[in-house]
């Protein structure tokens, strides 16, 4: 893939990452924050940065965690 389109990917995640903290309402973050996690795993990918995967799938797996808890979609102590 082309330098400028994986770049591209990275501006992608980093407009969704930085969106997602201008919503007041907590669910809204969540779920455009895991957009740009998606993004940043896809891009951690392209440019073979195993700590960029690791950590936008561990943000993108509590943000899931806690959407599922506060939205009661399965009981989670």
């Amino acid at each position: 893939m082309s330098e400028n389109y994986i770049e591209w990917i990275g501006y992608i995640a980093s407009f969704f990452v930085a969106t997602s903290f201008t919503f007041k309402n907590i669910k809204h973050l969540r779920i455009v924050n895991i957009f740009g996690c998606i993004f940043f795993i896809a891009y951690g990918f392209f440019i073979d940065s195993i700590p960029v995967i690791i950590t936008n799938l561990f943000i993108m797996v509590m943000n899931l965690y806690y959407l599922i808890k506060r939205n009661n979609i399965i009981e989670i102590e």
